[in-house]
């Protein structure tokens, strides 16, 4: 069972480094990464970047973390979620090769998910921090076609304190040397730390509000950089936050030196985009059933001060929409 593995977070990349070489080093044989850290709008921001590359016709490896109801959709080789018999296999080789060492649950997993990458040929790999950043077991691949840092604030503050500027600090451990870096709204600390540290590893930045900026309007979202205004669709992912995801999103493929931005897929990506339960209406299902006629059903996870700012405009905007009363 993985999870007799010790789950304490590492205080450095020793382990998952140690295992990946006794594994051949896969994560150096991988396609090109975009690195997504950041408290909150990770996942948001993987999966527009996916959407977006998949609707070039490219095929897209993606880690996310952590799952929503199966521990499967923590890998998705080129399109689908990794199969039951390839991931036990994995998993049985990867704690093989590791030989009862000291591991944590995190790192084993990260293990096998880069091994899985390695094996199966990929156009893109859009991979998302677990916890943290500088010394999260995915902090593993030396140059990432791009990093992209979404907003910072408090969470898992058992690991990684209450100091904004700090848990800045640990994000923006995953900026490269020379590599660019897609800066999400950020408070004025988290972006100072988050520049600095850029700055200092010659990284080029690109920031939301200065060098790129996402709004609605008109019922439309409207991208803005220095190549000008791209006028879109809302994206399919409801609520004024899911605006600023794409716009990370749509920067990250604009700035990461590849053919990646096209107008046509961006806006292909922002309609098809699926990432369930962020404002995700409920249409059946026994929840829907069970409700009184009339009513809606939307699903969230929000579980930190952040998130419950974010969920709470979203429903001040659709309460304005309906007149029928509201329960949390």
């Amino acid at each position: 069972d993985l999870h007799s593995f010790p789950t304490r977070r590492s205080s450095d990349l020793d382990r998952i480094l140690r295992l990946l070489a006794d594994l051949g080093n896969p994560q150096l044989k991988l396609p090109p990464v975009i690195h997504v850290a950041g408290t909150n709008g990770k996942g948001s921001a993987c999966a527009f970047s996916r959407a977006m590359l998949e609707a070039q016709g490219l095929r897209v490896h993606v880690h996310t973390s952590p799952h929503l109801v199966r521990f499967h959709e923590r890998i998705r080789l080129a399109g689908k979620l990794i199969s039951e018999e390839a991931l036990v296999s994995l998993l049985e080789e990867v704690e093989a090769v590791n030989r009862g060492r000291e591991i944590t649950f995190f790192e084993i997993t990260a293990a096998a998910m880069f091994l899985a990458f390695s094996r199966h040929a990929a156009d893109a790999l859009v991979l998302e921090v677990g916890l943290g950043g500088k010394y999260d077991a995915t902090n593993v691949v030396p140059k990432p076609a791009m990093t992209i840092i979404q907003p910072v604030g408090l969470d898992h503050v058992e690991f990684l304190g209450n100091d904004i500027a700090g848990i800045a600090a640990e994000k923006a451990g995953i900026i490269k040397p020379g590599i660019p870096v897609v800066v999400g709204p950020q408070d004025e600390i988290a972006r100072e730390v988050i520049l600095r540290r850029a700055d200092s590893l010659s990284a080029p930045a690109f920031v939301f509000g200065q060098d790129f900026f996402g709004r609605q309007e008109h019922g439309r979202m409207v991208y803005e950089d220095e190549s000008g205004l791209l006028d879109l669709p809302l994206p399919k992912l409801i609520g004024r936050h899911q605006i600023e995801n794409a716009a990370v999103a749509i920067a990250g493929l604009r700035h990461a030196g590849r053919s990646w931005g096209e107008d046509s897929a961006i806006e292909k990506g922002l309609r098809s985009v699926d990432w369930p339960g962020r404002l995700q209406h409920l249409s059946h299902g026994p929840l829907v059933a069970d409700a009184p006629n009339d009513s809606e059903i939307w699903l969230d996870g929000g579980h930190n001060p952040h998130c419950a700012a974010a969920v709470s405009r979203a429903i001040a905007d659709l309460d304005e929409k309906v007149d029928r009363p509201l329960y949390l």
